[in-house]
């Protein structure tokens, strides 16, 4: 898996102090397409330098952040705004270039004399640098028409900036479309976050950027909150093989079974544990059972006790999962997505109790996981089980010796987020 890398670092100066903010980005080049149901039941299976000078001595790199797609393309932010505390969140979070009207220059000095950045003027149908430099051609669009008549290839500007005015007329994905294969950086301008995110994704390219065009603080939060959510896909997670030491009926209990919005693969699944420490990967039911047909969207994940793998590095309640909110799905080899949960069940059903050690030794720490007690529920694996090409063992057919992968991390946790402090745990 290819991955860039790109860093930034800002400097603002407030008072007689500098700030510094450091952002990393690890952007993955591609994601690999889930199969179609189908499937599963025929196979069964520019970075630019602001030249100023100020008295004090320091050195900053502009970036523009990025957000990976399945393009390999740097996802540029822009940030037009009036509102000095936006600019500053900007700035902190690594997003330098701002837009300003061409009249309004007297602002872009002031706030170039406190942070760095990359200054834009926006002028009619044009955005110029500041020594007047064409950087991007801008459209008004306000129908399909106007949309199927654009010309972009014909513009000498590398980047083109469109202006929808009435956006929902036009669907993201048409937009997208009409401009696959073009070797322009499009830009759309998006009053909220929520709009940029449409822009981003659809038909899962997306546009080259979007300009935040905004006076409110927590539009800037989200946005990156959601670049960051994201830009997790790109890590690959370690994974670590444990060996199941022991396997126990434990009776009835109320069992929690997960169903995406999205398909899972063999080999993929949820990350799900009794205790935070060690999360086991859970098989979805994607697999060809005897006794049920496949189900490659839910993954049947345990009690409601159960802390399962959400983004940002936290963990959740199995009960507290609801139609709408994100969990992680991680395959064998560690890699990442995020994907939307679009319903949960919980129904009483006999329980097994799994454990295991990452060795013999009788002072190791024992992680534990409950499961159903049904073929369907499965636990992946290091190797395919014998022959049969499969990545996972299903909770019937486990034993004290054979070996399992788990997610090792800091068991104390508060309100799903890790911290540091002694915990004991049984």
């Amino acid at each position: 898996m290819a991955l860039s890398l790109v860093s930034s670092v800002s400097y603002i100066k407030s008072s007689n102090q500098f700030h510094c903010c450091f952002s990393l980005r690890k952007e993955r080049l591609e994601f690999d397409r889930l199969l179609l149901w189908s499937s599963h039941k025929k196979n069964h299976s520019s970075i630019r330098f602001s030249k100023r000078t100020f008295s004090q001595r320091f050195v900053v790199k502009m970036s523009a952040s990025t957000l990976p797609m399945n393009l390999g393309k740097a996802k540029k932010v822009w940030i037009w705004t009036e509102c000095k505390e936006v600019m500053t969140v900007a700035v902190e979070r690594g997003w330098n270039t701002f837009i300003f009207s061409s009249d309004n220059r007297e602002l872009s000095d002031e706030w170039s004399s406190i942070a760095l950045m990359d200054t834009l003027f926006i002028e009619e149908k044009k955005v110029i640098d500041g020594t007047g430099n064409v950087v991007a051609s801008v459209f008004e669009v306000s129908t399909p028409e106007e949309l199927r008549n654009l010309k972009i290839e014909n513009e000498l500007a590398e980047n083109i900036v469109l202006d929808f005015l009435d956006w929902k007329s036009i669907p993201a994905e048409n937009l997208v479309a009409a401009l696959q294969g073009s070797e322009k950086t499009v830009f759309a301008i998006s009053n909220t976050p929520s709009e940029a995110k449409l822009f981003l994704e659809a038909l899962e390219h997306g546009l080259g950027g979007i300009i935040l065009k905004s006076e409110d603080v927590k539009a800037v939060l989200d946005l990156k909150e959601y670049f960051d959510k994201r830009n997790e896909e790109s890590d690959t997670l370690s994974l670590t093989e444990a060996t199941i030491t022991r396997v126990l009926m434990v009776g009835m209990g109320d069992r929690v079974c997960v169903d995406l919005c999205s398909l899972m693969r063999p080999g993929e699944g949820l990350l799900v544990g009794s205790f935070a420490r060690g999360l086991f990967l859970v098989h979805s039911e994607c697999l060809e059972s005897n006794y049920i047909e496949s189900r490659p969207f839910r993954v049947n994940a345990g009690p409601v006790h159960a802390y399962v793998a959400v983004p940002g590095g936290k963990t959740c309640y199995l009960s507290e999962l609801r139609t709408g909110r994100e969990v992680i799905v991680v395959d064998q080899k560690g890699k990442q997505r995020t994907a939307v949960v679009g319903r949960v069940k919980i129904e009483k059903r006999p329980l097994i109790l799994v454990e295991a050690k990452l060795s013999a030794k009788e002072e190791e720490t024992v992680f534990s996981i409950i499961l159903q007690n049904a073929e369907t529920v499965a636990l992946v694996t290091p190797h395919q089980v014998n022959s049969s090409g499969k990545t996972a063992v299903p909770v019937t057919s486990l034993k004290p010796g054979d070996q399992v992968l788990i997610r090792l991390q800091g068991g104390a946790r508060h309100t799903g987020i890790e911290i540091q402090e002694f915990i004991v745990e049984n």
